[in-house]
């Protein structure tokens, strides 16, 4: 806790400086940090009130209000009739309009003049890695994610981090990784395009969850190594994945689905069984380490849906 609590406070101080958030005149016009995510709110919040801003923001009342106070003497915005000064509506003039224009290509400027130092993959990094830290530490995120194929360096990644949920979760040895580094790496070489996919979930950009089809030939396919991050849990990551996977199939003429899980996944158990899957077969092994208790189940495609 204490070396995650120091890399947070690391981390602040850089950014603090990187973006300028202490100089009074940011990105060198007339406003502070804060009065330009004030006026951004104005412009893009669809009903802007004092209230909802001082929400929105949270950004201590008298302050905000300073600010709304010397925006309307500006002539920046006007604001609406109304009995309660903080519910009284706030509209961007055209003048507030043109500073605001300007701010926001100052600052597209500054981020690309940055960004032009780094390689394509490496700016592909940064947003995973952006996309995730917003994730781990917004307590009330956006649920929505998106779907993808995947894409040079996707399988090596999804490999490694199902490695570490398992160890660090269910505490299973390195058996789990050559299970997973085999299925992957096979996944890679034995590749049949039309027939086999590998979905990849995104959430910001940052890798949430992933799901392989393979082809078992005769008419049988197999869900493979489906899982989802831990900050991306209760969006429905797992069922969309799962639900992808079986469409997919469906749609190339399987006729029947299979996958092996464990009996401690519950979360999995219970989306394959929203799906229609059966357990036809458990068996306890140690491959993992300790014993555990594996499944098999088994879906049948050609029945209607």
């Amino acid at each position: 806790m204490e070396d995650a609590i120091a890399a947070v406070r690391r981390f602040n101080r850089f950014y603090t400086r990187l973006v300028g958030a202490l100089d009074a005149h940011f990105l060198g016009t007339s406003l502070t940090l804060p009065e330009a995510r004030v006026l951004f709110e104005i412009a893009h919040d669809v009903d802007p009130m004092a209230a909802r801003l001082k929400t929105a923001l949270g950004m201590d009342a008298g302050f905000l209000s300073r600010v709304l106070a010397r925006f309307e003497k500006r002539g920046w915005i006007v604001r609406g009739r109304g009995d309660d000064a903080r519910r009284r509506p706030i509209t961007l003039t055209d003048a507030g309009r043109a500073v605001l224009d300007d701010l926001d290509r100052r600052q597209h400027d500054a981020v690309a003049a940055r960004l032009e130092r780094l390689a394509p993959a490496q700016q592909d990094e940064l947003v995973r890695a952006l996309g995730q830290a917003t994730a781990l530490l917004d307590p009330a995120p956006d649920r929505t994610f998106r779907i993808r194929p995947f894409a040079a360096g996707d399988v090596g990644l999804i490999a490694s981090r199902q490695s570490v949920l398992y160890r660090d979760v269910y505490g299973w040895g390195f058996g789990i990784e050559v299970n997973i580094a085999e299925s992957s790496a096979a996944f890679l070489k034995n590749f049949k395009p039309g027939r086999e996919q590998c979905w990849v979930a995104e959430v910001g950009g940052a890798l949430a969850g992933s799901v392989f089809l393979t082809d078992e030939g005769g008419g049988l396919c197999r869900l493979r190594l489906l899982y989802v991050e831990a900050f991306a849990r209760g969006r429905g990551v797992g069922a969309a994945l799962v639900e992808t996977c079986i469409a997919f199939a469906r749609e190339i003429g399987y006729r029947e689905m299979t996958l092996w899980t464990h009996t401690v996944l519950e979360s999995a158990r219970r989306i394959y069984a929203a799906n229609g899957f059966e357990i036809v077969d458990i068996h306890t092994h140690t491959e993992f380490g300790e014993p555990v208790q594996s499944e098999t189940w088994r879906l049948d495609l050609t029945k209607p849906v």
